[in-house]
């Protein structure tokens, strides 16, 4: 069974900061996207908006506070960042604080990890945005440490970005260790390492694209041994403005071998999330 098939991406939070009313929208598009049959919620693990959502002047959560807030006024689907650049936290601390959200939602947790790409973010805020070779090793090492941490009562790896030493997690993981989800469809390290730590993959692209990178994907599963079967292959889109197309947008994906989708969509915006929950029901089933 997949681990989820039918995800909603809330990439903004709309343009209008007033306080808590920007929690209380977003709480109300979870809470309709959950009665409309969505097993997955993420949320940005940005410091700001990008320019696609609104700009910097938008308002953007810290990611895993919101998401513990999340797990509050939630039951069942899955809650995750899509996704945490390696560049904002070292493994440790994201490994915990996914494990914390984890135990606040009942074992509900994925940990969704990429290499990042929002350069005017690390620019605003001071923080280091190294090259994409550097940034895809720490992407791997980021991958060890944080799946030793869930695996293990305790953890020594060492690398040339990152280290830990007998690190601990405790509180564990409420199934006894936390899914990954590795975003992105580069097709040398990306899907490369998705084939060795990923739960779940994440791609972008039509229905032609997504065939292709599930084919590197496979050819990556082939040569580290493992089956590709074990990794549940997602597609992250935007819906049209006009629907009526969708069905077969989405049919087309999972002819090509998805066996889910993530939807783009916005907190601001709740109404059509119970169409949309039928239209993805119809195709990728529970």
């Amino acid at each position: 069974m997949a681990l989820f098939r039918r995800g909603m991406h809330f990439g903004s939070y709309g343009s209008v900061d007033d306080g808590h009313g920007v929690f209380d929208r977003l709480c109300r598009a979870a809470e309709v996207a959950e009665a409309a049959g969505l097993d997955a919620l993420s949320v940005p693990d940005h410091l700001q908006q990008n320019a696609v959502g609104g700009g910097p002047r938008s308002p953007m959560f810290e990611a895993y506070t919101v998401l513990g807030a999340l797990a509050m006024r939630t039951t069942a689907p899955r809650l995750l960042a899509l996704v945490s650049p390696v560049t904002l936290r070292h493994p440790a601390l994201l490994a915990k604080a996914v494990t914390t959200l984890d135990v606040l939602a009942g074992g509900r947790a994925v940990l969704g990890v990429g290499a990042g790409w929002d350069v005017a973010e690390h620019e605003a805020y001071g923080l280091a945005f190294p090259g994409v070779g550097e940034r895809m090793d720490r992407l791997e090492e980021t991958l060890q440490i944080c799946q030793a941490l869930f695996r293990r009562p305790q953890a020594t790896i060492g690398g040339a970005h990152y280290a830990v030493h007998e690190a601990p997690n405790s509180p564990r993981p409420v199934a006894g260790s936390i899914p990954i989800l590795v975003g992105g469809g580069g097709e040398r390290r990306t899907l490369g390492l998705a084939a060795r730590y990923a739960d779940v993959c994440n791609v972008m692209g039509d229905a032609a694209t997504a065939r292709h990178k599930f084919d590197v994907l496979d050819e990556h599963c082939q040569r580290v041994g493992r089956d590709s079967a074990e990794i549940v292959r997602t597609v992250f889109l935007r819906p049209p403005d006009d629907l009526a197309d969708f069905p077969a947008q989405l049919q087309a994906l999972a002819a090509a071998g998805a066996d889910g989708v993530i939807l783009l969509w916005s907190a601001e915006v709740p109404e059509p999330i119970p169409e949309l929950g039928r239209m993805l029901a119809d195709v990728f089933p529970a």
